[in-house]
């Protein structure tokens, strides 16, 4: 029976345990040009006894941005300031990926240059809001995509890849979960498409499963994982073939070898012991514990083998030391959601650990 504490072999790394810090957006990037600081060095490092940490969203290309100062790897400066972050993980023993993030639809043409506008498969609006720096503003109407614009898109997100590498991450994961470009390829209802993008679940899969391709062909496979939701209705996603859509994805993406896949689990458990019963690779699980954050009692399910290793979110944010405090039963720091995003080091790197 395995154990949470126990040491895994993922993708060629040997992890110290099973225990992964979650990807979390915290809009902390305030260098130039969207680039990691100093500071997201040392949040990052005070966090590298997880088995793995996966870095908050981080976007491909320039218009795949949907959240004001969140960083990018698709500049030669994001990639030296990114260096520093990975060196600083690595000297404490960890190992980091990077998750690239393409917000689709999710987003506002203020965070962007003049001229750009959020693209999504099809011209469909999300409801609700994003916050800007000059407030929340309505989701717009994004623009559909071309299909040379589709092409290009999966080629931004192999580049984005190598460029993960060149900073010195230990791999990529590709955020194909609540509600961002990859899942709105997915849903019916973002994705309203007539071509060979868009119709029934082969069509809708095609873009991560050509993402997903042409990443491992990139950086190998060994260093690539894939995040989903399936189920999920964050961000306005509605999924009414959730089985047969997400059955279809993983029977695709299978052969390809990756590293793992992330599921971030929805209403039904037993979706989630199917599609580990078809994925070949590890399974990372970010169980559904809403609205409270994920607990330890969440490592059971590692032993009772629903997952390889499990994810924490908003407890490993406030807990740098998160192993070491579940391994000796808390007690735990509280997270304060008014230093969720933006900010300084309040809420972000003063969080204490244990004495």
């Amino acid at each position: 029976m395995p154990s949470a504490f126990d040491s895994f072999e993922l993708g060629g790394k040997r992890l110290a345990n099973r225990i992964v810090m979650a990807p979390m957006t915290r809009s902390r990037a305030y260098g130039p040009g969207n680039t990691p600081t100093e500071l997201m060095a040392a949040y990052y490092a005070q966090r590298a006894s997880a088995g793995l940490i996966v870095t908050e969203g981080t976007q491909p290309s320039v218009i795949g941005q949907g959240y004001p100062d969140t960083p990018g790897l698709h500049s030669d400066e994001q990639v030296a300031a990114w260096r520093t972050v990975t060196g600083a993980v690595h000297r404490e023993g960890g190992v980091i990926f990077a998750q690239l993030m393409h917000t689709g639809r999710i987003g506002h043409p203020s965070l962007l240059p003049d001229g750009l506008h959020p693209v999504a498969p099809s011209a469909v609006q999300a409801k609700g809001q994003i916050y800007t720096h000059q407030g929340p503003m309505d989701f717009v109407t994004p623009r559909e995509m071309t299909e040379a614009e589709i092409v290009q898109t999966v080629h931004d997100f192999a580049a984005a890849a190598r460029n993960a590498i060149a900073a010195g991450f230990d791999g990529v994961e590709l955020h194909g979960a609540n509600g961002y470009l990859i899942q709105q390829f997915l849903a019916p209802n973002t994705n309203r498409r007539t071509d060979a993008w868009g119709g029934s679940a082969g069509g809708r899969i095609r873009f991560a499963a050509e993402v997903a391709a042409a990443v491992a062909e990139a950086v190998g496979a060994q260093r690539v994982g894939l995040r989903l939701s399936p189920g999920n209705s964050f961000n306005d996603i509605a999924e009414d073939d959730v089985e047969e859509t997400y059955g279809a994805l993983v029977a695709r993406l299978a052969p390809l070898g990756l590293a793992y896949l992330h599921l971030v689990e929805g209403p039904d458990r037993d979706l989630i012991r199917r599609l580990r019963k078809d994925w070949p690779g590890a399974l990372i699980l970010n169980p559904r514990t809403h609205p409270v954050p994920t607990g330890a009692d969440a490592l059971d399910l590692v032993e009772d083998g629903t997952a390889d290793l499990i994810a924490f979110g908003a407890l490993f944010l406030a807990n740098p030391d998160l192993p070491a405090r579940i391994a000796a039963g808390g007690p735990y720091n509280t997270p304060d959601p008014a230093a969720f995003f933006g900010g300084d080091h309040r809420g972000y790197t003063d969080y204490p650990a244990l004495t």
